[in-house]
């Protein structure tokens, strides 16, 4: 994968400690760059009905999606991390970041994090940065840790990434799973600014229901059944989850989170421009939808090109999203945790790239 606007951002932003300017108390996060990143194999619905017992017909139909995208060998979640993060920085303007927060539940290795070497590619030494592992609410997660840093002074500004390469970690012989997930990475820069700025991030609402971490889960890898101690079998190392089930928590869960976000900012459902959610399936996003009273051209969708890239979803549908000035977005997620959030905002004057 080419890395030449990764190396073209570092050049251009890295800039010594003195330079970077003194965050304001209680501001509010800003969105001011947005940029993603896909691997470029496509791999069709009727590429994986050659080795799986199903059919682009049934795919469609139960999920929306028609391709999706796979990272190669050795293509990993840090590298499409840096290449959105690039992005957004070009998209922002360039310049500086005083942290780097990387949501995902794909890290390169168990430990370090993903974000410092993220930040170190980038050019931005000495920042604080670190991973947030919310599954597919991991993008809004990091985004409301960054919004938090930014109102304590702890950062003026903030680099957001959302990426996961889940292909490696899903049962190709498992239908249930295999024809879902894609590989993706998106990321947004929020700077300190003014709540009623276009791209002040709103309230934000996030939620967890750990008695239900069975229904999405990798058994094996972490400190219970880790790799060289217990010899797990091989299934164990792949991503297990019951559709039939999450798809029940996550539609009331979503809607809540939702609505509750709407009425701490003053907003009807009439007042929506775009619906954000998270990418996982259609049915599960036009539940949502109906259930809000969003009417189905305001809510945006782009499963059918990349599937489910957990938490880079949302990223991704911003940038496909079409959105204009002022235009009021709510985004909704919901994941492996079990875990949601949302939160609204209006949309900035910016080019995604």
């Amino acid at each position: 994968m080419a890395h030449s606007l990764a190396r073209t951002c570092l050049q251009e932003i890295a800039v010594t400690d003195a330079q970077r300017p003194r965050p304001r108390r209680h501001a509010s996060a800003v969105i001011e760059g947005l940029g993603t990143w896909v691997p470029p194999r496509v791999v069709t619905n009727e590429e994986l009905a050659r080795r799986l017992d199903t059919s682009d017909q049934w795919v469609r139909t139960r999920t929306g999606i028609t391709e999706r995208r796979f990272a190669d060998p050795g293509v990993s979640t840090m590298d499409l991390s840096t290449e959105a993060g690039a992005r957004a920085i070009k998209s922002a303007g360039g310049g500086e970041c005083d942290a780097v927060i990387v949501g995902t539940t794909t890290p390169d290795r168990m430990l370090p994090g993903t974000a410092p070497e993220v930040a170190s590619r980038l050019g931005l030494p000495n920042v604080a940065a670190f991973d947030v592992q919310a599954v597919c609410t991991g993008f809004v997660y990091a985004l409301a840790n960054a919004a938090g840093l930014i109102a304590a002074g702890v950062a003026g500004r903030v680099l957001v990434i959302g990426a996961d390469v889940l292909t490696p970690f899903i049962n190709p012989e498992d239908r249930g799973t295999a024809v879902i997930f894609g590989d993706g990475a998106g990321a947004v820069v929020v700077r300190a600014g003014q709540p009623d700025e276009p791209g002040a991030v709103g309230p934000v609402d996030l939620g967890s229901d750990g008695e239900n971490w069975a229904l999405i889960n990798v058994p094996a890898g972490g400190s219970r059944a880790p790799t060289a101690r217990d010899n797990p079998p091989r299934d164990d190392f792949y991503l297990y989850m019951d559709g039939r089930e999450v798809y029940r928590h996550a539609i009331p869960r979503m809607v809540a989170s939702s609505q509750k976000v709407l009425d701490e900012a003053g907003w009807s459902v009439g007042d929506i421009d775009r619906f954000v959610g998270h990418q996982a399936n259609a049915r599960i996003l036009d539940a949502v939808g109906d259930r809000l009273g969003i009417p189905a051209d305001r809510r945006v969708m782009n499963l059918d090109r990349y599937g489910n890239t957990a938490a880079a979803t949302i990223p991704l549908a911003l940038a496909d999203a079409g959105l204009s000035v002022n235009q009021r977005v709510l985004i909704t997620a919901f994941g492996g945790g079990l875990t949601w959030g949302s939160t609204v905002f209006t949309w900035p004057d910016l080019t995604s790239a």
